[in-house]
């Protein structure tokens, strides 16, 4: 049996995580579903959003800048290793997943790492310089201002990719077609 694919997207917001992989979709030869964390926050109930059980944002300034730090209860952190145990499931089914997540740090990764032992997991980090990740969160319109500049430090602390790309400089297109070449897909 041929082990299935996990390609897991890792970068701050607004860094286009969620364009790679739709584009990525439509390049492969073979199918790949797309789980996206925040489908998952979504799943949470709309009283979890501002509750320390579920998550919370705590708005502060960086050097003149808003800066807007995440912290998450047991309901979210549940639902997070839910999301790692129904990926795992897939892939135990032989689907091919592209994972769309926001990695605080090296820690998610083991744990991806672990639970897809028998899959071909591929970490691919996503960049883009500070200011370009401000503009498109401002852009989007569906994110809280200070959450790329408070993410940017944090996110890829510790990370070891297969893979990494500047989205700044790169269409979600290129993108793709660079993942789908270093990985075979």
């Amino acid at each position: 049996m041929t082990r299935t694919q996990v390609i897991v997207l890792n970068g701050v917001g607004s860094v286009g995580k969620s364009s790679v992989a739709k584009a990525l979709q439509t390049i492969t030869t073979e199918p790949f579903l797309h789980v996206a964390m925040d489908a998952f926050i979504d799943m949470l109930p709309e009283g979890m959003i501002g509750h320390p059980d579920g998550l919370t944002f705590a708005a502060s300034q960086d050097r003149g800048h808003p800066s807007l730090a995440i912290s998450t209860g047991p309901v979210m952190q549940r639902a997070m290793r839910g999301m790692l145990h129904a990926i795992a499931a897939m892939a135990d089914q032989g689907n091919n997943i592209i994972v769309d997540d926001v990695m605080l740090g090296d820690a998610r990764a083991r744990q991806y790492s672990q639970a897809l032992l028998q899959h071909n997991v591929h970490f691919v980090g996503l960049f883009a310089p500070l200011d370009v990740l401000e503009a498109r969160e401002r852009q989007r319109g569906d994110r809280l201002p200070g959450l790329a500049r408070w993410q940017y430090e944090r996110v890829h602390q510790g990370m070891t990719y297969d893979l990494a790309i500047d989205t700044a400089i790169a269409s979600p297109l290129q993108c793709a077609h660079r993942i789908k070449l270093a990985f075979g897909l």
